[in-house]
């Protein structure tokens, strides 16, 4: 079983770039692989949205320029995302909503994503790259790969998918809360994001687990519109994926 589990030594190619380790992979039979991200971990409002994708062997060149959604541009990102729909072998795209966020925490509630996303695709994955840590559950052995949106292709790809569908849901919420500007900062922590909070409170579309939002909505005489574990209540808040505050 553990020899299953671990992928045999295999010579990754540096002049291969993000697509090396994956096409090591492949050429010890243990394809298709899987990339595996999320877009909205650090947000304190708005979704958590994982996604993940399975790419063709040897499409470096017609998905060139694909690498981690938060260092491509909009504009990039926009025409990456529908290159990706259009070439993947398969991909799957989970959104949790802001409720199921603050019941399970932000991190449990990630973990879960990532394993409905991976039971999502209709073709199974021989092995699984996760961006940086492990996803105990998966349907398929697995590995994480520390900072695995750049280092990987099939993870960059669904780094790209989950923020792509996330950018665009914050900015459908735009259109219920503009006073909030979720257009503007996506639901992290930003000033204007700060004023807003302090100015209006929080809406139903903030994670009442973050620090941040229960004490903007207690200074408002507010209370969570919906159910929040005690075990994650009033969590430190994620800076755009960095260190707690």
């Amino acid at each position: 079983m553990t020899a299953f589990l671990r992928p045999p030594r295999a010579v990754v190619r540096r002049d291969a770039g993000n697509w090396s380790l994956q096409a090591a992979l492949h050429r010890r039979g243990l394809g298709p692989v899987a990339g595996v991200d999320e877009a909205g971990r650090g947000a304190c409002a708005g979704p958590l949205v994982i996604a993940s994708c399975v790419l063709r062997p040897g499409d470096a060149e017609r998905l060139d320029g694909l690498t981690d959604s938060k260092l491509m541009t909009a504009a990039a990102r926009d025409r990456m995302f529908d290159l990706v729909k259009k070439r993947a072998v398969d991909y799957a795209v989970v959104v949790v909503p802001t409720a199921e966020v603050d019941r399970m925490g932000v991190h449990v509630a990630n973990i879960e994503g990532m394993r409905r996303a991976v039971a999502r695709l209709g073709t199974h994955p021989g092995y699984v790259l996760v961006d940086g840590f492990r996803v105990p559950g998966l349907t398929a052995p697995s590995v994480p790969v520390l900072k695995g949106d750049q280092a990987a292709a099939c993870v960059a790809a669904a780094s790209v998918l989950a923020k792509v569908t996330r950018d665009r849901i914050m900015e459908d919420l735009h259109d219920q809360l503009p006073q909030y500007r979720f257009d503007v900062h996506k639901g992290y922590c930003t000033g204007i994001h700060t004023a807003a909070l302090d100015e209006h409170g929080p809406s139903h579309e903030h994670r009442w687990s973050f620090a941040n939002v229960a004490a903007a909505g207690l200074a408002h005489g507010l209370r969570a519109p919906h159910r929040v574990a005690l075990s994650v209540a009033a969590a430190a808040v994620v800076q755009n994926g960095g260190p707690p505050q």
